[in-house]
């Protein structure tokens, strides 16, 4: 089953700056050990995808006018106190399995090397109903 892990970020609820302070040092490290887990994933046959994200600023928010075009707001959203940061799609043989890499990915290093411990997210990606021919 597949199995989408969203990593969140909240400045809110975490004891450790933005990456925007972070020495280009530590910044290496956690985008290494990004790559590292993209590998390892890639390597066990459980890696679909996986996509880091602009931040809140590069961000917009769209929905339908009443005429149906697109009404955009820009970010930063000052209402938004946590945004997603990246995701990964795997293919795991089990539900536990998916928390296991979740769990590992949480691990990721911030400032002076410390675990991040970020909230990841896991949802089930739901197939289609079989089509009736």
């Amino acid at each position: 089953m597949k199995y989408m892990l969203l990593m969140q970020f909240s400045a809110a609820g975490t004891d450790f700056p933005g990456i925007d302070t972070w020495s280009p040092e530590e910044i290496r490290a956690h985008i290494g050990f990004m790559q590292e887990v993209d590998g390892k994933l890639t390597g066990d046959g459980e890696l679909v995808d996986a996509q880091g994200l602009g931040g809140p600023a590069q961000a917009r928010i769209v929905r339908a006018g009443s005429d149906g075009a697109p009404v955009v707001t820009e970010g930063p959203f000052a209402e938004t106190k946590e945004f997603l940061a990246g995701w990964w799609i795997v293919d795991c043989e089990t539900p536990q399995r998916a928390v296991e890499i979740a769990a590992y990915i949480s691990t990721a290093p911030g400032p002076g090397g410390r675990p991040l411990n970020m909230p990841i997210e896991v949802h089930p990606v739901m197939s289609a109903p079989p089509q009736e021919l």
